[in-house]
């Protein structure tokens, strides 16, 4: 088996010398070539050209950001044909994902360890066992998503949590308490919601505040606890969707609750839940923070999301 090891230099959790310990692991399973990223985006253009050398698995090291990159180019290669003209997941190179950064959602996801070594080892053992799983992806506009997706408030947290971590801060949960805290009250348009969620035949969705898209549970983690706005989201259906109709401290204050808890079920007044939603559309008449897998994208004013179904197979 030919496999390409993506690694970004800059992963938080791993050193040169663990990047070492997992090379030697790997290589003891597959043919092994080692290639690094120099800038952000450039794991897409190595993923894309490993699909295209025909390889049978490229595994990541790195964090969210780093994985989110590798199946862009992925789902944007041209893999060799192949006799009988299979399904694209089966045509293109299987996905590892070794966790390197701080949070690791999609690989928890997929039922990975948090630690790399941990995760490791479970990965050798799927490559020995032949044991994978087929995952389906969401699409934004033109751009993949393993796990979710952020217009407004989400995202403007997690440009103020990239700002401080180009400064120097290190990514905790505090970090991001703190940055929820200060985007809500003093950086957020509460009194004005401007968003509308477009579906085909179904009655526009007016006047929300924020939204959330999720291709899995959980959203994202603190620490070792899981966030679950959407619950029933699942890499086996379409989108789930929840969406805030106001900002108010009280209502907020009582679904952000919800989503901590142990059996979340986020309801009321000001809430909408969308469950395996296929395709739907977000249109601001103000420019709105817009993240994908973690990452902040900038702002936009319409984004088209689609459901991608058994798109790509994972080791795990």
């Amino acid at each position: 088996m030919r496999a390409v090891l993506v690694v970004n230099p800059k992963a938080t959790t791993t050193s040169e010398r663990s990047r070492d310990v997992l090379v030697r692991a790997l290589r003891s399973e597959v043919d092994l070539s080692v290639r690094y990223t120099r800038r952000r985006g450039h794991a897409v253009a190595l993923a894309r050209e490993a699909a295209a050398e025909g390889v049978d698995l490229v595994v990541t090291l790195g964090g969210d950001g780093t994985v989110n990159e590798v199946v862009n180019g992925l789902m944007t290669a041209e893999p060799p044909t192949r006799a009988g003209d299979p399904p694209m997941a089966e045509r293109l190179p299987a996905l590892a994902t070794v966790p390197g950064g701080s949070t690791n959602v999609f690989a928890r996801a997929v039922g990975l360890p948090r630690e790399w070594p941990e995760a490791t080892s479970m990965i050798l053992e799927g490559l020995r066992l032949g044991r994978s799983r087929t995952v389906g992806l969401g699409l934004a506009d033109d751009r993949y998503f393993t796990f979710c997706a952020g217009f407004g408030l989400d995202a403007a947290v997690i440009h103020r949590v990239e700002q401080a971590r180009r400064k120097g801060r290190v990514s905790t949960p505090s970090l991001y308490l703190r940055s929820i805290m200060n985007q809500y009250f003093f950086a957020s348009d509460r009194r004005h919601p401007a968003i509308v969620l477009e579906r085909p035949g179904e009655p526009a969705e007016a006047e929300l505040a924020t939204v959330i898209i999720q291709n899995t549970a959980p959203w994202t983690y603190l620490g070792d606890r899981e966030v679950n706005p959407n619950p029933a989201a699942s890499f086996d259906l379409g989108l789930d969707v929840l969406a805030l109709r106001q900002l108010r401290v009280a209502s907020t204050t009582r679904t952000v609750t919800q989503f901590l808890s142990r059996q979340p079920d986020p309801r009321g007044r000001q809430v909408l839940r969308l469950h395996d939603t296929a395709e739907f559309t977000l249109v601001s008449n103000r420019p709105q923070a817009f993240q994908l897998d973690g990452d902040y994208l900038g702002e936009r004013e319409k984004v088209r999301f689609t459901s991608v179904p058994a798109a790509l197979r994972v080791i795990c």
